[in-house]
């Protein structure tokens, strides 16, 4: 099996503009590099030993990935490749369509630079220790190995010995056992032992089912590299180890299993899961004051934040802080006490923004410290946020939500290098608002996911696992005139208010009585395309779009006398016209039955430009 690259592969090809990989392709194998997960797919820097390139798996191969065939640090030889162009930058990326696996993880990345000055310094003594090393036939091809800390397994006992010299009694029994990186570990992998610190302890919890009772908890776990993976015990398992996980410590793990994770349930950034039964070894690994995780962070910008909006999934943020907003007193609705609330505006390098709340000790704390510094635009990157629709997309921390202020990251440096030298003078425009159809965001893009009415009616059950989202283009072909169109809100939250005994309105969520309330819409509309019709139920501000005007003016309208009934003027005049729709579908419940709901997320009027391109699109496809 050939162990080595090509040399120059990826220079050659960057250089050739009219390249074509079914005709041009001669044997090109390349090392995967920093390897990681984006959705359903994963991105590498290709590696020919001299030239880095970005590139990126089609979703088809994400399964040789999991199954272990395509490693980190491993080799491959591209069968099917484009090269393609970052359209915000000036460089290009490879998106592979079909490669075979040549060699498993090396030790190290592949350098042959660092081969050329060694001959011109004449470093013989560098030679003879790379030729005694574990991969020699690696080396005999002409190639240098760059060590890699981050992917070498370390044993117990050379972890422990760098870190204080004498190890403990409890230490010294690990030592005969590898300590492995929890990025390496994969459902195939054979006996393994980690070394990670507890970073989150959930409740135990009792449950009942089917197959009777049983009680349930799990952890979160870090190792050196920052890597986290979730642990689950259950009955035995968690009575035994739920006294023994301390949060904030560091254990020896060993004898657990791992399988793929379920996005509804899983909380760190990993595909795996890990189980640990009654029979799984846990181990203190005392005074390891010096063992800190890095906080490992894998970035969603926010013009991609669409696609996240209610799902499971969490994500982490970076950005420059726009403005901090004063803590808010909010009461809680499942147990009615008062938590404070802070909210802060973030921007990146897609000129967009986007309101992040900090809640409980977060808004007290930091939130604090940001307001004392806002005026100096500091950058600040957050891990693990939940992504809700709240004015389109809206940001929350939660528990376990951790947040740094001026991180010394690259990611951070650019950012601020940028906002420094143009973002500060650049527009600016919520991501949440008037959902462009030139979006680049293909989740809340109206030109992407667009699919004709009768993709809803056919599919009963779309939205039954989680909500499902697209685009489509169709008109408003019937209005309700006697539907209850629009609630009473309080001004200052826009909850639901109710009429005072003596006067006024009174908000359960504010706790305070108001002498005016406002009217908000909640209301459906039917709408039709070529293909079928559709009821679907629009909330305040896309059915002021709909109707042209606020709830308000419709009903000073519907109030008003005359000849002529300007409440049914308006909504005829809103009735035919055509619009861009984004929409949510999800299914409910009444009476034992579920049903579709098509809840509308977006609108936009009809760009024809756009329309007439994306027609294009579809023809040139066929």
């Amino acid at each position: 099996m050939q162990n080595s690259v090509t040399p120059d592969a990826i220079s050659a090809v960057l250089s050739n503009p009219s390249f074509d990989s079914s005709s041009d392709r001669s044997e090109i194998v390349v090392q995967v590099v920093d390897l990681k997960p984006i959705g359903n797919r994963y991105t590498f820097n290709a590696n020919d030993g001299k030239t880095r390139v970005k590139a990126m798996f089609t979703a088809s191969l994400t399964p040789e990935i999991i199954s272990g065939k395509i490693q980190n640090l491993g080799l491959i030889r591209l069968l099917d490749f484009t090269v393609n162009d970052i359209s915000s930058k000036s460089t290009k990326y490879f998106l592979v369509t079909k490669c075979e696996a040549v060699a498993s993880a090396l030790e190290s990345e592949i350098d042959l630079e660092g081969k050329k000055d060694e001959e011109e310094e004449g470093g013989e003594a560098k030679r003879q220790k790379i030729d005694h090393s574990p991969v020699s036939d690696v080396v005999s091809t002409g190639i240098t190995l760059k060590p890699k800390q981050e992917s070498v397994a370390k044993s117990a006992s050379q972890i422990i010995t760098e870190q204080r010299g004498n190890a403990a009694p409890a230490a010294r029994m690990a030592m005969t056992r590898r300590v492995q990186p929890l990025e390496s570990l994969n459902p195939y992998h054979g006996s393994w032992t980690i070394k990670v610190r507890v970073t989150n302890k959930g409740t135990m919890r009792n449950y009942r089912n089917a197959r009777g009772e049983g009680c349930v908890f799990n952890v979160e776990l870090t190792d050196e590299e920052g890597t986290q993976i979730q642990a689950t015990m259950f009955n035995d398992a968690a009575r035994k180890f739920y006294d023994r996980f301390q949060l904030g410590k560091v254990y020896y793990i060993s004898r657990g299993s791992l399988k793929l994770a379920n996005k509804q349930f899983k909380t760190v950034q990993n595909d795996y899961e890990m189980t640990l039964n009654e029979n799984s070894e846990v181990e203190e690994a005392s005074n390891e004051e010096t063992f800190v995780p890095e906080t490992k962070f894998n970035f969603v910008p926010i013009e991609e934040l669409g696609m996240y909006v209610n799902q499971k999934e969490l994500i982490d943020l970076i950005g420059v802080v726009q403005s901090v907003s004063p803590t808010m007193s909010i009461r809680r609705r499942t147990d009615n006490e008062m938590i404070s609330k802070r909210d802060i505006t973030l921007a990146d390098e897609s000129k967009k923004t986007v309101v992040v709340s900090l809640w409980n000790d977060l808004a007290t704390g930091i939130g604090q410290e940001l307001l004392d510094m806002a005026d100096q635009s500091p950058v600040i990157a957050i891990k693990s946020l939940k992504v809700g629709d709240y004015q389109g997309v809206s940001l929350s921390t939660i528990r376990r939500s951790n947040v740094v202020i001026n991180p010394e990251s690259p990611e951070a440096k650019k950012l601020k290098s940028w906002y420094d030298s143009e973002g500060k003078e650049t527009s600016m425009s919520s991501i949440g608002s008037g959902i462009s159809p030139s979006a680049k965001n293909g989740s809340w893009s109206m030109y992407t996911d667009r699919v004709l009415l009768s993709h809803l009616t056919s599919n009963p059950s779309l939205g039954d696992e989680k909500p499902v989202f697209f685009s489509t283009r169709g008109y408003i072909s019937f209005i309700k005139p006697d539907q209850t169109m629009w609630y009473q809100a309080c001004k200052t939250c826009n909850k639901k208010v109710t009429e005072a005994m003596d006067s006024g309105y009174w908000c359960e969520g504010c706790q305070k009585k108001d002498e005016e309330c406002s009217l908000r819409y909640i209301m459906v509309v039917k709408v039709s395309d070529s293909t079928g019709e559709v009821w679907f139920s629009s909330f305040n501000d896309e059915a002021e779009k709909i109707i042209g005007c606020s709830a308000d003016e419709l009903n000073k309208l519907r109030s008003e006398g005359g000849e002529v009934n300007e409440f049914q003027t308006k909504l005829k005049e809103a009735t035919w016209s055509s619009h861009v729709f984004r929409i949510g579908v999800t299914q409910n419940e009444y009476n034992g039955e579920k049903r579709q709901r098509v809840t509308v997320k977006g609108v936009a009027p009809v760009d024809f430009a756009a329309e007439a391109r994306l027609l294009l699109q579809d023809i040139s496809k066929k």
